[in-house]
């Protein structure tokens, strides 16, 4: 049976992916911030399938929290075969010279430095197994650059960098590493990205139909399903009406 580790399962594509993959006998370690979100997510999903379900309630942005959370993991589900580092964020729109230092760090933190900590946590156990998958979500920016979007933008550069990185360093190791890259999805994405502004988040989806979160749990289901010796590189969906980050039929 495989250990599938999700972070920030609470909410947007973590959720979708944590519901949907677990129809599947796989044992499943959860990862949020928010504790009790956690929990009840985790007693929702056992309540509707015989998964067993983990949860690790951390902030990936701290890695003293992270080492521990993940030290304190049973032994019987410890060595991770699927790593779906899914926790991540963009705050506000402001040009550089206006930009939030705290909302710089909060996005470096989660993106960048979140993704390496427990990828360098778990991903050891999969290199002396020789065995593993590792599945980092990344965006349509991680291809390009729109107006107001520079530090997220440059988070998600990163998250590609990274996945290209780990593809060549564990490719001895027959790791498979695969990057999704959403476009428009409706989540709760755009209402952190302006701090709980409804109003201004539901504006971003009006006129046209976005992803969803399911949208983007079915081709991770869909990536880790193919056989041992298939790796889907690189994955980038966006809605029909979407060509890039600001070309939008509405």
């Amino acid at each position: 049976m495989k250990n599938v580790f999700v972070t920030g399962a609470t909410s947007g594509f973590g959720l979708a992916i944590a519901q949907t993959l677990s129809k599947y006998p796989f044992n499943l370690i959860l990862t949020g911030r928010n504790a009790e979100k956690l929990h009840q997510v985790c007693e929702e999903i056992r309540q509707t399938t015989t998964a067993e379900v983990f949860p690790l309630p951390f902030d990936v942005q701290d890695f003293k929290a992270c080492k521990e959370a993940i030290d304190s993991i049973p032994a019987h589900i410890a060595d991770i075969d699927i790593l779906i580092n899914n926790a991540g964020l963009a705050v506000e729109l402001n040009p550089v010279h206006q930009g939030a230092i705290e909302d710089w760090e909060r996005m470096i933190n989660t993106n960048i430095k979140g993704l390496l900590y427990v990828t360098r946590l778990i991903s050891p156990s999969m290199v002396q197994r020789k065995t593993g998958h590792i599945i980092n979500i990344g965006s349509t920016a991680s291809f390009e650059v729109y107006g107001g979007g520079n530090v997220y933008c440059a988070t998600k550069h990163a998250v590609l960098a990274l996945t290209k990185a780990m593809r060549t360093d564990f490719l001895p190791y027959n790791i498979r590493v695969t990057q999704v890259s959403p476009g428009a999805a409706e989540t709760n994405f755009s209402l952190v990205r302006f701090h709980g502004d409804k109003a201004k988040a539901d504006k971003v989806y009006e006129g046209y139909d976005p992803l969803t979160a399911q949208d983007i749990a079915d081709i991770v289901e869909f990536v880790i399903t193919r056989p041992a010796h298939v790796c889907l590189n690189e994955i980038t969906v966006t809605p029909t009406a979407q060509f890039n980050g600001t070309v939008i039929k509405h």
